[in-house]
């Protein structure tokens, strides 16, 4: 593992702290162990980083690497996807100011950087570029051999992408946790890989292989918990995605977390493909996930609504709304926590 638990990170967020393409950096600023000293945002600098995400942390937004420097960083992290996912020249310029500082890289980008010519040379001993999204050796075809595991195997699914599926997944973990219960998360993503725990980059990963690559990991860690939860990437409703699938067949999934923003009526950025109606949602993804009897006969059995754009007030009438449509628990984990979402997983 390359990040420590003490380790000092700069988070690289231009023009992401106020959108979604900075989310990984925002996940990195809600839940990392490692001690985050400055965020760097040219759009946001001098501004509230609470008042700007709603995360309470005294972190201070400067306006560029050579701002961060005096916090005394040893890791730049890139929190930001860009679109493509290929940096600005002017931003890839501040990570080779922060290679020739001796900082250490975190790069959750596609494009690989631990051998670029421009960095590279420049790597002390002490020094390392981590490239998240990289396919792991020595993987296979799934088999469906998760489904002969005793722990309970709970994969958060979704209306679409980026709304909320890695941020329930973890919540779910900690409640479990905080009632002293054997629970292990399983990443397939770059952001949650950041934050340490065991995993595979799915988007990495040659689709043959996907469902191999989670059947492994669950293979691995499902005899020593009780829990494990899977993080969900994409949605069987975007056109775009093609990571549901595999993670439903490699996870076996005993339980289904159907995570939903609030009011969202189609898919980001494609108008034309509309979100069905939630209990349309939930007998998709049961049946996906059972394939007519094949495995094992997940349930959806709650929903992890992402009210982030809503009132309190507004909030509570858009999960009572979701709770009298499908006759499911509904909560908004950052607004109350994940324990209503977990009681019917416990039961």
């Amino acid at each position: 593992m390359y990040l420590k638990p003490d380790s000092r990170i700069a988070l690289l967020m231009h023009e992401g702290t106020q959108n979604s393409m900075g989310k990984t950096g925002l996940a990195l600023l809600r839940f990392s162990q490692s001690p985050i000293v400055a965020v760097i945002d040219y759009q946001s600098a001098g501004r509230s980083l609470q008042a700007l995400t709603g995360i309470d942390k005294p972190i201070p937004i400067v306006e560029s690497l050579t701002a961060a420097l005096p916090f005394t960083p040893e890791v730049l992290a890139i929190g930001i996807a860009p679109s493509g996912g290929k940096l600005p020249e002017a931003w890839f310029q501040e990570i080779e100011q922060a290679v020739k500082a001796g900082l250490s890289i975190v790069n959750g980008l596609h494009t690989p950087m631990a051998n670029h010519p421009a960095l590279q040379p420049w790597l002390q001993p002490h020094q390392w570029i981590w490239d998240v999204r990289q396919e792991p050796d020595g993987l296979t075809v799934g088999s469906g051999q998760a489904s002969q595991l005793s722990c309970r195997r709970i994969l958060t699914v979704g209306t679409d992408m980026s709304i909320g599926k890695m941020s329930a997944t973890l919540e779910l973990h900690r409640a479990c946790l905080r009632q002293g219960l054997r629970s292990k998360v399983i990443a397939t993503g770059q952001t949650n890989l950041m934050l340490g725990d065991d995993g595979v980059p799915l988007d990495a990963v040659r689709v043959d292989y996907a469902a191999g690559a989670i059947e492994q990991l669950l293979l691995r860690h499902g005899p020593d918990y009780d829990f494990v939860f899977v993080e969900g990437q994409g949605s069987l409703l975007n056109p775009a995605s093609t990571a549901t699938l595999p993670l439903l067949r490699g996870t076996q999934p005993t339980h289904l977390v159907l995570v939903h923003r609030a009011g969202q009526t189609h898919i980001k950025n494609v108008p034309w493909v509309k979100i069905p109606d939630l209990n349309s949602v939930v007998a998709l993804y049961e049946q996906v996930a059972t394939a007519a009897g094949a495995f094992y006969p997940a349930k959806v059995v709650a929903i992890a609504l992402n009210t982030g754009d809503l009132s309190a007030d507004a909030a509570d009438a858009a999960i009572q709304a979701v709770e009298a449509q499908t006759k499911l628990p509904c909560a908004d984990i950052f607004r109350t926590g994940a324990e209503k979402l977990l009681a019917p997983i416990l039961a």
